[in-house]
Order: structure tokens, then sequence, then C-alpha cells
């Protein structure tokens, strides 16, 4: 995207302090910045990602000042063009960043007063770099935020894929990671559907909460020129303008919010990796992932290793550090803006671009898994899967439950001890345990008959899974 930061040429002196006079705020100060100092203190090694949401908001403001006469309409011009011309040099590489500008800010600031002379000095005319940085980072969370939201649409489509796919494919359900209930593998994947919907949800509802305009709110207090705030949020397509100077230039919440929701979005996908992983093992052999989404080993030939899923799982833990490290930032500072809050991008970019990562590895690979069925379907036979259905049964033949819980309980320990499931066993022995059961028992003793007795609402029924599929299609359809 542009020069690298570190570039000697990019950089300051590393044996030198800086002028105190080209500084922005040099002023003020008799005694040149000590270079160590500078380098510490600078962000735009990281903050340089913003220039597009920077110059975004300096030519609204810009756009503004022109509309209330602070700039004539010549120089607003000016300032467009030299904002233009700035940009496409970032984008081709050719703009140098300067450590001693410290910041975006400062950097494309001063390219523009190269450019287009005094006029770019006035671009600054009633805002500061305070209220500028917090207008930045929501127009970029923001921008993620619609990013995030669009793949994890296409994450939720190929899932909708594979749940139709897969719909009367019968798997063991479980808990405890023991054998339950049997289930089909198509409604367990729009289990995960559902999880990915409330996380949509969360993003959403926070952008609306960050969807407010800093800009105008100054350094901490507002400013004494005519600004017109709402203008201004109109331009950059803000819902308003924040309400208070303090808390507009110092809130940094939506980045928190922000970070929270993708904790929860990476456990989701995290439990969803550990499934895969199980699933892959030859312990359960339950789906087949491609070879382009998995690596091998250098010392085993054999082994097939499920390093996307390991790797999303992995990755959890980072994010959730990242969120951890903007709530300790934030938890003892007092108003308004302070330099601590510098500290607040590092751990949001690395968010941010983990999850668009994983969204895309698994967006690209859940399309591609392959189901085993005779596996899942062998598997879902083992463990007594359908003696919840024995016990509904009896339940349906005027049994109290819990007699039909110990009924039930006492066929499966003959079960055990004969090794054989309750849909293999005879009437003859299945009688031995109680004489209310008919021929008719074998009709919910089967896998088949044990998935689709569940025709409800939220069911795992074949016919439910369809149901549920058809209704996400049109859930995903409306996020047009």
């Amino acid at each position: 995207m542009s020069q690298d930061s570190s570039d000697p040429k990019n950089s300051a002196p590393q044996n030198e302090a800086s002028s105190s006079t080209s500084k922005a705020w040099g002023g003020r100060f008799s005694e040149a910045t000590d270079a160590f100092v500078q380098r510490f203190t600078a962000s735009v090694d990281f903050d340089q990602r913003m220039y597009l949401q920077d110059i975004e908001g300096s030519i609204a403001h810009a756009t503004m000042l022109a509309k209330v006469g602070v700039l004539s309409d010549d120089e607003k011009q000016q300032i467009y063009a030299g904002l233009e011309t700035v940009r496409q040099d970032i984008e081709s590489g050719k703009f140098a960043w300067s450590v001693e500008l410290e910041d975006v800010h400062m950097n494309i600031e001063s390219a523009l007063t190269e450019k287009i002379g005094i006029t770019g000095k006035k671009l600054h005319t009633g805002r500061s770099r305070n209220d500028q940085v917090a207008t930045d980072i929501r127009l970029y969370v923001r921008d993620a935020i619609d990013s995030i939201g669009k793949e994890l649409t296409r994450l939720q489509e190929g899932l909708l894929s594979v749940a139709e796919r897969e719909a009367s494919t019968i798997m063991p359900g479980f808990t405890h990671l023991q054998t339950a209930q049997p289930v089909t593998f198509g409604h367990h994947l729009m289990a995960w559907f559902e999880m990915l919907s409330r996380d949509y949800d969360r993003f959403m509802d926070c952008r609306k909460r960050l969807n407010q305009s800093p800009l105008g709110a100054a350094a901490l207090a507002g400013t004494t020129y005519p600004i017109d705030r709402h203008y201004t949020a109109e331009l950059l397509g803000f819902d308003q303008p924040t309400a208070n100077s303090l808390d507009s230039v110092s809130d940094r919440d939506f980045a928190i919010e922000f970070c929270a929701a993708a904790s929860t979005l990476l456990m989701h996908l995290s439990r969803a990796s550990e499934e895969l992983i199980l699933w892959t093992s030859a312990q359960f052999d339950f789906i087949d992932l491609p070879d382009r989404f998995c690596t091998g080993s250098s010392i085993m030939p054999q082994k097939k290793n499920p390093d996307v899923p390991e790797l999303v799982r992995g990755k959890t833990g980072r994010v959730y550090g990242d969120l951890f490290s903007l709530l300790t930032l934030m938890k003892s500072q007092p108003l308004a803006y302070n330099k601590d809050n510098q500290e607040d991008k590092e751990p949001l970019f690395d968010t941010i671009d983990t999850v668009t990562d994983c969204l895309r590895a698994f967006a690209d690979m859940v399309p591609a898994i392959t189901a085993k069925k005779d596996s899942m379907y062998d598997a879902a036979k083992r463990g007594f899967s359908t003696a919840t259905d024995l016990a509904d049964y009896l339940v349906r033949k005027g049994i109290p439950f819990r007699d039909s819980h110990e009924i039930v309980g006492k066929s499966v320990a003959y079960g055990i001890e004969q090794k054989k499931d309750l849909s293999e066993m005879s009437l003859e022995e299945l009688q031995q345990f109680s004489d209310t059961i008919q021929q008719d028992v074998f009709d919910v003793l089967t896998l088949e008959g044990s998935v689709a007795a569940r025709n409800h609402i939220g069911g795992t029924a074949p016919e439910q899974v369809k149901k549920a599929v058809a209704t996400a299609k049109q859930v995903l359809a409306s996020r047009d």
C-alpha cells in the first residue's frame, strides 16, 4: 500500500533530536524532541492504514468549512484536489511516511500543505487531532463491520448449501461428548448458522452505536468557529453528531464492543473448529476436508492435519487478548483524551485482521466439507441413541415417565451385556422388561424413525431442516 515507514529515508535520524519547529505543536517548545521519544510516541507505523478514512474526514470538514464561510470555494477545491493527489501517492507507493510527523493525520496534512501551500494549513481550522482520530477510528471500524458482515453472510450461505444437501444424513448427537440422540448433519450445521446469526446481529448493533460523528468536538471542549456538526455527520454517513465533546474524544466503547462481538464470534468459530478437528480424526471419521485446507507431517507420511480449524481455534485466544488489552487500557483514564489512547489501535486492528482472515478461511472451507455418511450412521447406531425414543414410546402407552426411564435403563444394561443395540433386540427380548412393548416399537427404535419423529420447529427431522434452510435463505436475502 505504502512505503515501509521503517525505511531510513522515511524516518528521522536515529542519533539526532527532531527540530521542534518541524512539529505542528512546536511553537511552545524550546528544546527538540529526543529521537528515541519521537519514535516511542509516534503511531504512524500502524495508524497509516486509516489514510482513506482520514482523507474522507478531511474532505467532509473542508466542505463544511466552506459552507459556513471559513473557507472560500476556491480553497475548498484546492484542498479536494490536493487530498486526491495525496491519496494517489499513498496507493501508488510514492508517499514517504515520516515518523517525525508522528501519525497519519500530520503526515497527510503536511503533504497537503506541501502540494497546495498555505491553504493546506487552513484545513485544521475548528478541529483537533483528538476529534480527528476519534472520527477516523469510527469510520474504520464501521467499514470493517460492513466487510465482516459480508464475510459472515458468505460463510452462512456455505453452511446452508451443506445443510440442505445433508438434511437427511444421520449422525449421533452428543452431550458430554457421549452419544445422546440421533440428529441429522444438516440440523447440526444449522446450529452453527444460528450462532453466526447472533454474531451478525451483534456487529450490526455495534455499528448502530458507533455511527455518531465526533468531528467538531475539537480537543475536548468544542470550537469557537461557526461549524455545522450535523452537516459533517451527514456527509460522512453518520446518523448524528455525538452529544458531548468530552466524551466524543475519549470514548472507545465502540472499539471495546467491536472486540467483544469479535471474541464471541471467534468463540463460536472455535467451537465449530473443535468439532471439525474431532470429525476428521480416525476415531470419528465423520467428514473429509479438502487437501487445500490441510497440511502434512514432516516425519509421518500418513498424516493429514486440519490446520485451518486448528489455527482458528488458536487465534481465538489472540482476539480475547485484544479485548482485554482495550478494557485495561481504558479502565483508569480520566476525561478527556490521553496519550494512552494511542494504544487502542494495534489490538483493534489485530482483531479486525484476525476475524477477517478466520471468516475467509471458514467461508472458503465449509462448502467443501464432505460428509462420510456411512461412518456417521454407524456411529449413531452405537451408544443406544434411541433410548429416549423407547422411553417416550412407553409414556405414550400410559406408563409414567419415571417408570419408563427405569425400564429403558434395564433394557440398555441388557444391551451392553449382550452387545446389542435396542433396535437389534427381538420383540421378545424387549418384552422381558415390559409387556407393554409391541411390534410398533421398531418404528421409533430405528435411527430414521427417531429423527423423523422430531418434526416440529427447531427439531432435527429432515423436513424441519429443509424448512429452516428455506427460512434462513430469506433472512440472508433481507440483508442485501
